[in-house]
């Protein structure tokens, strides 16, 4: 079967930005933005021109200086949004509006207070307003997780009669589960008129933890384009995080996809991103984490130093990472006390490693973590090798 892209859109820079105290500054944006480019993503968005003077720069100053990727400005369905965006994008090769409305009933009733049909109406007109300035219009469809299926259905058959060439389906609230997620992409894909000419975007957020499984069902049932962020960072609990979606897409060779982000990067992108943004990454964060290719349970240890491919399904130079981490615990056995100590250069009997196991363990039990110092002063009465 022949593989089809899935384009990355990345919203490190925007979404990824509303995070309290995650705030940066134009410079910041623009380093940031570049090494987006080096990475592979297929279109950046940039900010919310609109919001404030200082977003407007930035984007302004994103678009003069992008090479491969488009870049996008967020805009809401109002005409003076979308004029702001269109003018900050003007340096941009290849600009991007992306605008949209609330259409769940909660979002219809009771923060917009209007009728359906008046929803579908005002997203009509910022599309085809947008169109006025550029040629890639995005509509979002904000909380279409919880937007019944029908009603978002004609929302965006109207949009794409409209002028959309990119339709975006945001499970705002990061309330689906996989399988509804990807049940609405394909009740939309089988009865909107025109969809098969337009890229169908996941937006899912991470409320309850399914934000990549969400957008990986989306994938799976014709979405075309997946909205993320470095390190899964954004609103509440954050966005689908873009190096879990292509190290999925990229190891499970059942899935027929593929992305043009260069993996390789990602370890190096992820703590930029931490260190400019303020954004500590939980140790235990897939792909990125500082444990995500550390083992300290003796089981597991002496099965990764047998075959790598026991306990880790990715390669850690395929993300840039230095490689797998023998971390000697009180869990740890001798399988992995001789590693490390083959590692220091030092190669004990059997005997006497046994002897050095039992000390040991003495030393983990009470420092928690034994360290190569601490080691060499387990093994100077054993080896006569040089451990300096």
């Amino acid at each position: 079967m022949e593989e089809k892209k899935i384009k990355i859109f990345d919203t490190t820079l925007r979404d990824g930005e509303q995070v309290p105290g995650c705030q940066l500054h134009g410079r910041e944006k623009l380093i940031i933005a570049k090494a987006l480019d080096q990475l592979g993503v297929d279109i950046i968005e940039a900010g919310f021109p609109v919001s404030s003077p200082a977003d407007f720069e930035a984007v302004k100053t994103i678009a003069e200086n992008m090479q491969n990727a488009a870049v996008c400005g967020l805009t809401r369905a109002v005409k003076k949004d979308i004029e702001v965006a269109a003018e900050a994008l003007k340096p941009a090769k290849r600009p991007r509006i992306h605008t949209g409305i609330g259409t769940s009933d909660l979002h219809v009733f009771t923060k917009l207070r209007m009728t359906k049909e008046e929803v579908i109406e005002r997203g009509v007109e910022a599309v085809k307003y947008a169109k006025k300035f550029v040629e890639d219009v995005e509509f979002y469809a904000e909380d279409a997780g919880r937007t019944e299926n029908e009603y978002l259905a004609r929302v965006i058959e109207a949009v794409i009669k409209a002028g959309a060439t990119v339709v975006n389906i945001p499970d705002t609230t990061g309330y689906c589960l996989p399988e509804e997620y990807g049940a609405k992409i394909r009740y939309l894909k089988e009865n909107v008129k025109g969809i098969d000419k337009v890229d169908i975007s996941a937006h899912c957020h991470n409320d309850l933890g399914l934000a990549t499984a969400n957008s990986i069902a989306g994938v799976q049932n014709g979405v075309t384009q997946v909205e993320c962020t470095i390190n899964g960072i954004g609103e509440r609990a954050g966005n689908t995080s873009m190096e879990e979606v292509v190290m999925i897409i990229k190891k499970r060779s059942d899935l027929p996809f593929y992305t043009d982000i260069n993996t390789k990067m990602f370890t190096t992108i992820s703590k930029m991103v931490s260190e400019r943004m303020n954004m500590p990454v939980q140790p235990n964060k897939a792909i990125v984490g500082r444990n995500a290719f550390a083992h300290s349970s003796g089981i597991h240890q002496d099965g990764v130093i047998k075959h790598r491919l026991n306990y880790e399904i990715i390669d850690p130079a395929e993300v840039g990472a230095d490689g797998s981490e023998i971390v000697l615990t009180a869990r740890s056995g001798h399988a992995a006390l001789r590693f490390r100590l083959e590692k220091l250069g030092v190669v004990l009997s059997k005997e006497d490693l046994d002897k050095v196991y039992q000390e040991f363990l003495v030393v983990a039990d009470r420092t928690g973590l034994v360290e190569d110092e601490d080691l060499k002063k387990l093994v100077a009465d054993y080896a006569t090798i040089n451990l300096d």
